[in-house]
């Protein structure tokens, strides 16, 4: 957070315009109470991810449902910051769908905005932790348009379609796209749940892009190798006896 009596900085995030005047106009009413300066504003998960890395943020008033990048996955990317903002989210869900933001002690805004409770939660705003999120995003599903990583300070973002494959290996998964490798801290179990049918298991610790799968066979002389390529990608991978046949199956109907 900032120095004390120093102003907020916050930075305003929602599609819809005319929700950014409303929380500006909020904002100036409760300037007495608590000085903000408005640092900038975003209509969209991304943008908002690249306003606070161009410029110091201590609060952001982030919107949860945007096209595209929604505002829990773009808190849970910000999170991965040396030092994140703190989160507030503004939402025009009803009482009994904000129950979970209530159970994990996460600051929101019910839309319309009132000044007194945005003075509230500005006062007593925090940074989340990641187990907040989690059971966040349990209760308001929606999987994630990107993976994220932090390189250098910075949060480099990894779209999902351009994954080739996710691969376990001891704590990390490998993120394959065509152009390099990432290495993320997620469980692969938890990245076939949230990613279903986008990716297919051909290994216990390997899941492909569905829709890269261009070819899968037998390696000569081996009875039991069964090996995959996914278009962009010169390498085989291993594909267990298991998973085989419905990979197989699965590839002669497209074709069809």
């Amino acid at each position: 957070m900032n120095a004390p009596n120093l102003p907020l900085r916050v930075l305003i995030v929602d599609d819809e315009a005319p929700a950014r005047r409303r929380l500006r106009d909020v904002l100036a009413d409760c300037a007495t109470q608590l000085p903000a300066d408005i640092v900038d504003e975003a209509d969209n998960g991304l943008d908002a991810l690249d306003r606070v890395q161009q410029e110091p943020v201590d609060v952001v008033l982030l919107d949860i449902r945007m096209p595209g990048m929604d505002g829990l996955e773009c808190a849970a990317h910000l999170n991965r910051l040396a030092v994140p903002p703190a989160i507030i989210f503004s939402t025009a869900y009803d009482a009994y769908a904000c129950q979970a933001f209530d159970l994990n002690a996460v600051d929101y805004l019910l839309k319309p905005v009132r000044a007194d409770r945005l003075v509230r939660a500005l006062s007593r705003a925090h940074r989340l932790n990641a187990t907040a999120l989690d059971h966040l995003r349990e209760a308001h599903p929606k999987a994630r348009t990107h993976l994220s990583v932090n390189e250098k300070g910075r949060i480099v973002l990894i779209p999902m379609a351009d994954i080739l494959y996710l691969k376990a290996e001891l704590k990390y998964v490998t993120v394959r796209t065509a152009a390099r490798e990432f290495l993320i801290e997620e469980s692969l179990v938890r990245l076939e749940s949230e990613f279903g049918d986008a990716f297919r298991r051909i290994h216990r610790n390997c899941l492909v892009a569905s829709a890269r799968i261009r070819e899968i066979g037998k390696l000569p002389g081996e009875d039991d190798g069964h090996f995959l390529r996914l278009d962009g990608l010169d390498e085989r991978l291993m594909v267990s006896r298991r998973q085989y046949s419905a990979l197989r199956e699965k590839l002669v109907q497209h074709k069809q």
